[in-house]
């Protein structure tokens, strides 16, 4: 089956613009944007020897795919430890967090652009006998190329909001070709499911939000330990993966819950912890004394704000803080991040009202009044004051929502991947009928 044109189009101008690859990633790692010691895995030029038992690739966009990924890789190597594991995400806050979270059994690497010489490096060094890509992440060359090599590919944790549906749907054939390349899609949520079956004219699996059961890795004991000894005695709120815009309403909120509780402590965690600097200096100019994580400085009864501006230690803040306020939420454009983690780790659940990412997982813990939803400094104030008196969100309500919003997603998610690593007679039907095995 032929390409449509636009696919055709969109690999005539990477070629082109292929040369300049190279250029561009030095100027990205010279604004840290990339890791300048790896490069040349951007660029499809592996470093680390493939082994030789079965492999399985996986990739994800950013965090919280990638975090989804290590617990798919768990469970799988749980069921079969010979398995071995390839996970490769985009962007460095992740390749750190993958440094600590993998197991023995899986190495993570870069990404290839989607340069086909790039692509085609990748794919032949690694030679992967599963292709697992997570939520929305489709590069064109990267699954055109998977596919035409007959790698069974899987769509897994599959999520799109509104927006992203409707742009899908202004380029329909496109959208067909590539999402028939994949054998399986487990669709997250409803809306998902209905708008790849639209798309696709095909039965899409409604697996449930892998999300729900990922597990996160363990805070540091003793780092925990330590934070919890600083803290002793004072009433503490977290403010969660703030972005650019969020942190002034924050910490006018904390000015305000200070003039009721004077000893209060807010740990505010920076989605990116490389605008620590200028998170500081707002700190400063709100005339609040602060102390910072990435400096080992540990807050005394004089600091009011724990500035959290390191990697990979989230979960010593939920785990901390008995309420946290889950920003990128506050403002349009974001679409909010997961309150998953928060509720695993016993921590009361605040939310602004832009949550398009995660519409119905906020949608399930509102009904149950398992958050609240807040917007301005005041109310934001007010629900941290009533959450340390036992009268905000219930931590036991939020867990019995996402026991229902899973919906076994990774008891499907495993039996799906498990029967595509199967051996399969060259006339076994794909589970979605594609492109697969006939394109050009």
């Amino acid at each position: 089956m032929s390409l449509p044109p636009s696919l055709t189009a969109y690999r005539a101008l990477i070629r082109l613009a292929a040369p300049i690859a190279p250029y561009l990633l030095n100027h990205r790692a010279r604004r840290g944007k990339e890791d300048t010691a790896r490069l040349n895995e951007r660029l499809g030029r592996p470093t680390i020897t493939r082994p030789e038992q079965t492999l399985v690739w996986m990739h994800g966009a950013s965090v919280g795919e990638s975090l989804v990924l290590a617990s798919l890789v768990d469970e799988m190597s749980g069921r079969d430890p010979a398995l071995r594991f390839l996970v490769t995400t985009g962007t460095t806050t992740s390749a750190e967090l993958m440094s600590k979270r993998l197991p023995s059994t899986a190495m993570h690497q870069y990404l290839p652009v989607d340069t086909l010489s790039a692509v085609e490096g990748f794919l032949s060094h690694w030679r992967p006998d599963l292709a697992v890509f997570a939520e929305s992440e489709i590069w064109p060359n990267l699954i055109i190329e998977t596919a035409r090599r007959g790698t069974p590919m899987a769509l897994v944790n599959a999520r799109m909001n509104a927006r992203s549906l409707q742009n899908w749907r202004k380029r329909p054939d496109t959208a067909r070709w590539l999402l028939s390349c994949f054998d399986w899609i487990g669709a997250a949520d409803h809306q998902t499911r209905d708008g790849l079956e639209d798309l696709l004219g095909e039965h899409v699996t409604l697996a449930g939000n892998l999300k729900l059961e990922a597990k996160p890795a363990p805070p540091d004991a003793h780092e925990l330990s330590r934070a919890k000894v600083a803290a002793a005695g004072r009433p503490v709120w977290l403010a969660a993966s703030t972005h650019e815009g969020e942190e002034a309403r924050v910490l006018d909120a904390h000015a305000r819950i200070l003039a009721d509780k004077p000893d209060a402590l807010l740990v505010l965690a920076p989605r990116h912890p490389d605008r620590g600097d200028a998170v500081a200096r707002m700190i400063k100019q709100h005339k609040l004394s602060a102390v910072r994580r990435s400096r080992d400085d540990i807050p005394t009864g004089d600091h009011e704000v724990w500035l959290a501006d390191t990697l990979g230690e989230m979960q010593i803040w939920f785990h901390l803080s008995p309420v946290a306020l889950i920003c990128g939420s506050l403002k349009d454009g974001i679409g909010g991040h997961n309150p998953v983690e928060a509720t695993h780790a016993d921590c009361a659940v605040l939310t602004g009202p832009h949550v398009a990412s995660f519409d119905d997982l906020y949608a399930a813990y509102r009904a149950e009044r398992a958050a609240e939803e807040v917007s301005s400094a005041e109310e934001i104030a007010n629900a941290v004051l009533r959450s340390w008196t036992g009268q905000g969100p219930q931590i036991d309500t939020a867990r019995q929502v996402l026991s229902r919003a899973s919906g076994g997603a990774m008891a499907s998610t495993l039996e799906a991947l498990f029967d595509l690593l199967a051996p399969r007679d060259d006339d076994t039907p794909d589970l979605i009928p594609g492109p697969h095995g006939s394109r050009s």
